[in-house]
């Protein structure tokens, strides 16, 4: 999809520029100051050359007007200073706010948009796409209008000195733009092609590092190695392509400058001869002309970066364009009850495929608590997704408390469903940080007692720092079994109404399944629990079974 066909408009990215229109607008005022004084060298030099060929004029004259240029020169360099650090500071103040936009939104996107995608293209979003936008209008936009500044002063400057003279430099002027548009429409999907490629290998990369004690146990390292050089020389060759045309471009636009200036000397010589203009007329308007192709070659330059910016552009509305999860906004909360649960009529489908839940209905009384079993594909995982709403039923309802949860507050609602999940999610922090994350004021007693719950402060304490204890990125440093207790520590600590255990004690061996089945008895005797589970010892907690089987297979 392109910007031209987009729903939301290319104006909608610019939204980041209105709070720094003010530094922008200086940029802006400096940068024209540093055009018209581009424009007069054109002049001085025209005058010096005058007092040049000709003797009569006084030394005092020179003295004043290289005096007079030393200073202009003097005042564009201190411009050129504070614009560039403007520059600098104005876009990376754009890159953060636009990163920090793209973040904010991927936290209230539903699950299934993670599901469908991979890691490196949504941190490409933050990476790469957020610094081309930010690029664009610091170090492209705001610097177009003093460009075509300095071109139209040229060309007027030329007109002053001779006509003639000018209007043949601007019948040269269609050959440069034929050259940009020829060669810049190509750059363009290359563009999208490397950035999908460099999503693809960061992809790649961020699984192999997270797979790393897999790869090393099946010595799979040269085979994973020839698959990383596969990505890294896609990468390289969409670059290759680019860069070749990106070089293309510039090198184009001033050969066809050049052969314009030579014409324009050509024909300045006779105009000198003719007596129509002097010498140093023709000095002053063969660097005007030099003037009016500088910024042909800058917006050579812009066309590659527009083309750049388009397909970031793209992107990034693309994924703006997502809607997020539904908001609670006056929505009442989820009012604090029994935990009763009741499934009425619920329908789902994943979207593409059969329906994994049809007309599927479930009373689950306070206090009880309910094993889901069945075979993978039958809707166990779905049934505890659309309890937390992190995905809407295609039809029916679920209530809890006699309250219809998809109206109430999302986050009241998920305050009071606690999730352990099979594949435990810890953080790279300590124990306690990871223990506290969903209750960040819970005093030390009360995490204690949540990891003496969950039989995780044996192990705790044993730790080099205790509940200190930095466990690495995903709880690296830990077991399988001591990151679900973590995770199990985790979630009782908010003490909610119902607990969902999600194949929770998979990564425990048979001991440490049946010490952490005893001390849940007293844990589950006041709350609503559904169990997900196929192993006998987690099933005798259970005073319901409820055996799920798959739907018949048929087009969505």
């Amino acid at each position: 999809m392109s910007l031209n066909d987009h729903p939301m408009k290319f104006a909608h990215l610019l939204r980041y520029v209105t709070p720094h229109r003010g530094t922008l607008a200086l940029i802006l005022l400096l940068l024209l100051a540093g055009g018209a004084i581009s424009l007069a060298n054109p002049w001085i030099a025209g005058q010096l050359t005058a007092i040049i060929l000709d003797s009569a004029q006084g030394r005092f004259s020179l003295t004043f007007i290289l005096l007079a240029w030393s200073g202009l020169l003097l005042f564009r360099a201190v411009i050129g200073f504070a614009n560039q650090y403007l520059i600098g500071v104005t876009g990376e103040s754009m890159s953060a706010e636009l990163r920090n936009r793209v973040y904010e939104h991927l936290q209230v996107l539903p699950l299934g948009y993670y599901q469908d995608r991979k890691p490196g293209d949504l941190l490409s979003l933050l990476a790469n796409d957020s610094e081309i936008i930010s690029g664009f209008v610091t170090g492209t936009l705001v610097q177009l209008l003093p460009q075509l500044f300095v071109f139209a002063g040229a060309f007027l400057m030329m007109a002053l000195i001779d006509i003639q003279l000018a209007l043949l430099a601007a019948i040269l002027l269609p050959a440069y733009f034929v050259a940009m548009k020829v060669i810049g429409r190509r750059i363009r999907p290359i563009t999208g092609r490397w950035i999908d490629a460099w999503s693809s290998m960061y992809a790649f990369a961020q699984e192999n590092v997270a797979l790393i004690p897999a790869i090393k146990a099946f010595g799979r390292e040269p085979a994973e190695r020839a698959r990383f050089r596969e990505h890294n020389r896609a990468v390289l060759g969409h670059s290759r392509q680019q860069i070749r045309l990106q070089a293309l471009l510039s090198p184009s636009v001033s050969f066809l400058s050049g052969i314009g200036m030579l014409l324009l000397l050509w024909l300045g010589l006779q105009h000198v001869e003719q007596g129509r203009i002097d010498a140093a007329e023709l000095v002053s308007l063969l660097l005007y002309a030099m003037l009016l192709a500088q910024p042909l070659s800058g917006l050579a330059n812009v066309y590659g970066q527009v083309m750049l910016t388009r397909g970031a552009a793209d992107r990034l509305l693309d994924f703006f364009s997502v809607q997020p999860e539904p908001v609670s906004i006056g929505q009442p909360p989820l009012v604090a009850g029994d935990g009763r649960i009741e499934y009425q009529n619920v329908s789902f489908a994943y979207p593409g495929r059969s329906p994994v839940l049809e007309d599927f209905s479930l009373v689950i009384q306070p206090g009880e608590t309910i094993a889901l079993t069945g075979p993978n594909g039958a809707g166990k995982t779905t049934l505890v997704h659309l309890l937390l709403r992190f995905m809407e039923p295609r039809g029916g309802r679920i209530l809890i408390n006699g309250q219809d949860i998809a109206e109430v507050d999302i986050t009241s609602l998920r305050s009071q469903v606690g999730l352990v999940a099979q594949h435990t999610l810890l953080f790279n922090g300590t124990v306690r940080e990871n223990i506290c994350y969903g209750c960040p004021d819970a005093t030390d007693a009360e995490m204690k007692k949540a990891a003496f719950a969950a039989q995780a402060h044996g192990f705790i304490d044993e730790l080099p720092d205790g509940y200190e204890t930095v466990i690495g990125d995903q709880g690296v440093k830990l077991s399988g079994g001591q990151r679900q207790r973590v995770s199990l520590a985790r979630t009782l600590l908010r003490q909610p109404a119902i607990l969902v255990f999600d194949e929770a004690t998979s990564m425990l061996d048979p001991f440490g399944e049946s010490d952490l089945v005893s001390q849940c008895k007293e844990i589950f005797r006041l709350k609503t629990v559904i169990l997900i589970t196929h192993r006998p010892g987690t099933l005798e907690l259970a005073d319901r079974i409820i055996q799920l089987d798959p739907l018949p297979q048929r087009q969505a």
